[in-house]
């Protein structure tokens, strides 16, 4: 099976709608899709596949019936890129025509020692590339009577919801990552543009904007705030505007990957408005000032953690989600239970965490004094120990309580509605499972008032 393809994201049913969507007809050529990696990737893809549809290519939702393929590749970690490398080997196989993009691609030497018989190698955000490439090995037959295309064009995520890529890039070197040398330093969109596509969106029957980049709080700093329009109206491009103006779309809007520079103190009273959905995204990666040194990260934990006090006490229903990393080089056990301390002191909501690996290229791997693997995962338990009883603690404190949440499907067998709070980012957070009368009558992309009547460590359980 091949359709358009979002690993561990998308469920299979997804992708067949997707695919049924976007056919036509049977003479046009037709393309096969795979998309791997984070939700920056499965903008790309949309991106490129509203381009191949905008002239006339069909998206095929199997290998037999794609003329060529296409595989958008992750290469963050190692995990990621044998995983994309086995992804391009199932296409080589299954089809044999095969076009390669995304983070791995700038690794063209390792992917050609893999698979020497792919046709183009391009890196990521490559969107002219892909398609001159596509149209060197299949040429288009464009019908501009028949293949329509709706303003917003192709998504790969539900109707309801959509990922909005503020800008490209990253100004940060984190010794750990290989981001900036795959989609170089930071580049942002204009305003005006994020607006404009924000607007069509919900225009076409979105609910719910996740804003993503690589660092969102730095948007605009590239253009140095330049001025731009939407609608006619001035605005700035920067975060705090970008999200004023969001805001004002009555939908959802959620933000992602924020790092905690002091304008976003300013940005809380847009959330305690209601403007924005009260939910910051930061990947705070660790608490030991000498590890955040390693990583070449803001070394200021204490600081960070008289932060979260105040944006709490700014908006009392703001929720936190991060990311971290035990068993980084040099990491010791005095850093650990730092992390811990500070992980109890901070009570984040939803937390992920991950044992520190190599990635080629990176910094990191020349540090001294790696952690043993059975360090590090002794310390990953531990670490998912303390985050388990937190969240299960700050969830049984919603029970009782009424929410508004988004319906994200329906398990008619079960007679149950899956849901998202405001506190639930799609794929990565926990849902609301809604039960008893009238749950299998709500729709997909709805908004419902529900009491929450029970709550386990990821997850809440709720009554219309």
């Amino acid at each position: 099976m091949l359709a358009v393809l979002y690993r561990d994201r998308v469920q299979s049913p997804r992708l067949f709608r997707v695919a049924s969507e976007v056919q036509m007809s049977q003479q046009q050529p037709k393309v096969g899709f795979v998309s791997l990696g984070c939700p920056k990737n499965l903008v790309d893809s949309e991106r490129i596949l509203t381009q191949l549809r905008s002239e006339g290519y069909t998206i095929s939702p199997d290998y037999d019936g794609a003329d060529i393929v296409v595989v958008n590749t992750c290469g963050f970690i190692d995990s990621a890129v044998q995983e994309s490398l086995d992804a391009i080997g199932e296409a080589v196989k299954e089809n044999g025509k095969v076009i390669v993009t995304g983070c791995l691609g700038v690794k063209e030497s390792q992917i050609r020692e893999a698979h020497p018989s792919v046709l183009k190698v391009t890196g990521p955000h490559a969107y002219e590339e892909v398609m001159t490439a596509v149209h060197q090995y299949l040429p288009p037959q464009h019908d501009p009577y028949v293949d329509l295309m709706p303003p917003q064009g192709l998504k790969l995520t539900p109707r309801h919801y959509a990922y909005l890529k503020i800008s490209e890039g990253c100004n940060h070197r984190c010794t750990f990552c290989i981001i900036p040398s795959m989609r170089g330093d930071l580049v942002s969109r204009p305003i005006g543009s994020v607006m404009n596509e924000a607007e069509n969106l919900v225009k076409a029957g979105v609910r719910e904007l996740l804003v993503i980049s690589q660092d969102t709080s730095a948007y605009g700093v590239d253009l140095k705030y330049k001025l731009d329009f939407w609608n006619g109206r001035p605005l700035k491009t920067r975060m705090f505007e970008l999200c004023e103006a969001l805001g004002e779309l009555g939908v959802w809007v959620r933000l992602h990957y924020v790092y905690p520079y002091p304008h976003v103190d300013d940005i809380i009273p847009l959330m305690a408005q209601g403007k924005i959905l009260p939910y910051l995204d930061i990947p705070f990666q660790h608490a030991s000032p000498e590890v955040l040194k390693r990583m070449k990260r803001p070394a200021h934990s204490e600081n960070t953690l008289a932060r979260i006090k105040k944006w709490r006490e700014a908006c009392p229903s703001l929720v936190l989600r991060s990311s971290f990393i035990v068993g980084f080089p040099g990491e010791t056990e005095a850093d650990f239970q730092m992390l811990l301390d500070w992980l109890k002191e901070a009570q984040l909501d939803r937390v992920g965490c991950f044992k520190y690996s190599p990635v080629e290229g990176a910094k990191a791997n020349e540090l001294p004094d790696p952690v043993p693997e059975e360090i590090k995962e002794e310390r990953w338990q531990r670490f998912m120990a303390v985050q388990q009883e937190i969240s299960a603690t700050r969830l049984q404190l919603r029970i009782g309580q009424r929410m508004q949440v988004l319906i994200d499907d329906i398990d008619l067998e079960a007679g149950v509605a899956i849901a998202r709070s405001m506190a639930d980012a799609p794929e990565i957070d926990g849902n609301v499972f809604i039960e008893g009368d009238g749950a299998a009558a709500l729709k997909i992309g709805d908004f419902a008032t529900v009491t929450i009547v029970d709550a386990d460590e990821y997850d809440l359980y709720a009554e219309l």
